[in-house]
């Protein structure tokens, strides 16, 4: 019997092409949407989590002032000091190694060619810390930190900016009235997850930072720590241990709060994905309410398509069809119109989930339960959508759709 239904549920649908395709259509752009916004949302979500993994596996930050925002600290808080550094290796044996960074924006040039870019003050333990690896050349030594000669190492942004095509290494730019001998670069990591280009960077020994790039008032200064946590430790436990001996160095008083931040990479990916996602379920419900939309428009159809069949209906009815088979004719049509729809949504969205990562530069994060999700939504609809006029079908007196005109 459904075999039966389902036969002339697609003789029907064939006979009026035209109508039942733009029936389907709400249904095809729900679905269509609804996936699409869902990879979009996962892969910005996977990007994220990459991103900050980029800036070091095991990864603890420490920031003078209360705020997680790329940049300068809060002016109130004071920095840290060299000091602060060696007593959080020699008091957390979880951490594995640290170091600490002091920025400052300058203008670098070579030859008639010149950018603007951070200029970073830090130690040979960074590329370590940072998760980092050199394309060429080397990274500065204990010798040279101590020291404090003006070596440095570009990022690729700046290479590019200024070296074009060609090999800085040995070369000499400037910045700040000094010359700096450049003698590696970092291999390109790109955009940070939060939207900085990592790759747009000069390194250099904190100590020559320090005496040659830093203003007198910050010549000490340190603007954040970096620290690397051994494998198979808990960072969270790290973050509490670092907390309490800042708070100790700091002597602040326990009803004072922290006058610093510290946070993992963990946190980071945590609370980006977590918006990521909340955005994703926002879009994917707006474009969850054309499914609704499509559903409205099949039940319509249906209506009409069981007032131009009543004599039909009566037919069938008077030569001893039962009330059910009636039924499950218009419910099968209904449910085919939504499940074609969903395939045809299916393909439009994947057709779509990729042109649209590619073109926005996002990984192809495809969600196989969404999608089986999205179509027996649609499939759904049908059934609740249709029952209504199959009903309608099924009750009729046979005599009175005889008669229909």
């Amino acid at each position: 019997m459904i075999w039966n239904a389902l036969l002339l549920a697609l003789r029907e649908i064939r006979r009026n092409l035209m109508r039942a395709s733009l029936t389907v259509l709400g249904i095809v752009i729900g679905v269509a949407a609804v996936i699409t916004m869902v990879t979009l949302g996962n892969g910005a979500t996977a990007q994220i989590t990459a991103q900050v993994s980029s800036l070091g596996s095991n990864l603890v930050i420490v920031r003078p002032g209360q705020r997680m925002s790329p940049g300068q600290a809060a002016g109130w808080a004071p920095a840290f000091k060299e000091d602060d550094l060696a007593a959080i290796l020699e008091a957390i044996p979880a951490v594995r190694s640290a170091t600490g960074t002091a920025q400052r924006g300058s203008s670098v040039s070579y030859l008639a060619e010149s950018t603007y870019t951070p200029v970073i003050g830090t130690t040979p333990s960074y590329p370590e810390v940072g998760n980092w690896a050199l394309a060429e050349g080397r990274f500065f030594h204990d010798g040279e930190q101590r020291a404090g000669r003006s070596v440095c190492v570009l990022g690729e942004s700046v290479r590019k900016a200024l070296f074009s095509g060609t090999s800085p290494v040995g070369e000499k730019i400037r910045f700040r009235g000094m010359s700096c001998e450049v003698i590696g670069v970092l291999a390109p990591k790109g955009q940070s997850a939060m939207g900085q280009d990592q790759d747009d960077v000069v390194l250099m020994p904190l100590k020559a930072y320090q005496r040659r790039v830093a203003g007198r008032r910050s010549r000490q200064d340190i603007g954040s720590l970096m620290l690397s946590v051994r494998d198979g430790m808990s960072t969270e436990k790290v973050v509490k241990e670092v907390s309490a001996l800042m708070r100790e160095r700091r002597a602040l008083a326990p009803n004072e709060s922290d006058n610093f931040s510290v946070f993992d990479t963990k946190q980071i990916a945590d609370a980006l994905s977590s918006t990521t996602r909340i955005l994703t379920a926002l879009l994917g419900a707006v474009a969850a309410v054309s499914l609704l939309v499509g559903g409205i428009g099949i039940m319509n159809i249906m209506l009409v398509s069981v007032t131009e069949r009543t004599r039909e209906i009566g037919t069938r009815l008077a030569i001893g069809a039962l009330e059910s088979e009636v039924l499950l004719q218009f419910l099968v049509e209904a449910v085919a119109l939504s499940s074609f729809g969903g395939l045809l949504g299916i393909a439009l969205a994947l057709i779509a989930s990729f042109g649209l990562t590619q073109a926005m530069n996002l990984p192809f994060v495809l969600d196989v339960e969404i999608m089986l999700l999205a179509f027996a939504v649609s499939a759904g609809i049908g059934v609740l959508f249709g029952f209504v006029p199959a009903r309608r079908a099924a009750r009729l007196d046979p005599i009175e759709a005889l008669r229909h005109e």
